[in-house]
């Protein structure tokens, strides 16, 4: 199971991805819309190993229950627990004496409330044929991304065994220029005669 804590802003998003013992795995500053969410998608395909994506339950913390984000976490499969800011400002004071607003500090508490209250929340559910009809792009526009991961990371462990140049040649393993030119030189010796003409 992973943890997400979403707190939402006009332009962006501070995520938090926490694991079930409340360890922060990683935290993310992302933009709203398409890209913000594809990154969020790889942030916990990258948590997730090498496990099935319908094997993992993702729950998230946002505090609304509205919008196009919270439609797309809905449609790909998370469970989205929409959390009352004022209850936030509660759980805040848990965490930091000041009591603050902190984005990135939300986020955490955000992912924390999902981890130790879920069972008193309230989760967001679609309910059209258009929220079904999101749900099954979304969903598949995830596992596309994961699947992405996955192979991007294979490469690399392949990579690191067998041609560690290549690792210190591309930064973006997935990137089509690499891809184009690991094709043409997939091995030292191939590399050794590349030609750049």
């Amino acid at each position: 199971m992973l943890l997400v804590g979403d707190d939402w802003a006009e332009d962006h998003h501070d995520v938090e991805l926490m694991d079930a013992d409340g360890r922060r795995l990683v935290k993310a500053r992302l933009p709203e819309g398409v890209a913000g969410m594809a990154r969020l998608h790889a942030l916990i395909a990258e948590h997730t190993g090498q496990a099935d994506p319908e094997d993992v339950e993702v729950r998230v913390g946002i505090e609304t229950d509205r919008g196009p984000w919270v439609r797309a976490l809905v449609a790909a499969g998370y469970t989205v627990f929409a959390i009352n800011p004022m209850s936030v400002a509660r759980f805040r004071d848990r965490h930091r004496v000041s009591g603050a607003k902190s984005d990135p500090a939300d986020a955490h508490v955000l992912a924390d409330v999902v981890r130790t209250e879920a069972h008193q929340l309230r989760t967001v559910a679609g309910d059209s044929a258009q929220v079904e009809a999101i749900k099954m792009l979304a969903r598949t526009h995830k596992t596309l991304i994961w699947e992405n991961t996955r192979h991007t990371q294979r490469l690399r462990h392949a990579l690191r065994d067998y041609f560690p140049a290549a690792l210190v040649a591309f930064t973006d393993l997935d990137a089509p220029d690499t891809l184009e030119l690991l094709a043409r030189a997939p091995d030292p010796d191939a590399a050794k005669r590349l030609s750049f003409k």
